[in-house]
């Protein structure tokens, strides 16, 4: 793996508003998701956040912020930002909407700005790890940046994986 991460969407989105993060490049396995990625970084996967590219019942994208080790109430969540329903977007619409490929999807520096929400509890944290924009990087910054830079409104949808 080269020790250079060339900049992608999210990283040029941070660094022109002069934030500070880490940068953790991992070798990306297909479908090992979150708890692969902590397992190459040595962090506990709960910190390691999930950007979840979902539309409600008229089709609007939204992104959902989750802790890598919980799944999303749906059900809890449309009902918290009135919502008929809300599902996932299949992988294509997802990269339509964000410019990322599926496994690589970041809330930073998306084509189209989103709605975002997030977990509350990942607020709590003292770093997260999330999606740096490519497959097998992740950053490490503080939670609070998710509400003030993204806008991000606070839910409380997780379920235990």
């Amino acid at each position: 793996m080269s020790k250079h991460i060339s900049e992608t969407p999210a990283t040029q989105f941070l660094s022109q508003r002069k934030i500070s993060f880490g940068r953790h490049p991992y070798e990306y396995v297909d479908h090992g998701g979150t708890a692969e990625s902590s397992r190459q970084l040595g962090v506990v996967e709960h910190a390691v956040i999930k950007t979840l590219v979902m539309k409600d019942e008229q089709k609007k994208p939204l992104i959902v912020l989750m802790h890598g080790d919980r799944k999303v109430s749906t059900k809890n969540l449309a009902r918290q930002i009135s919502r008929k329903q809300i599902e996932p977007c299949a992988p294509d619409e997802a990269h339509r909407h964000t410019g990322y490929l599926v496994g690589g999807t970041s809330p930073f520096g998306t084509r189209k700005t989103l709605p975002v929400y997030v977990e509350a509890s990942i607020l709590d944290l003292p770093v997260i790890y999330i999606n740096g924009g490519r497959r097998g990087f992740l950053v490490s910054l503080a939670p609070q940046l998710l509400t003030e830079l993204l806008r991000a409104q606070t839910v409380h949808c997780a379920l235990e994986d």
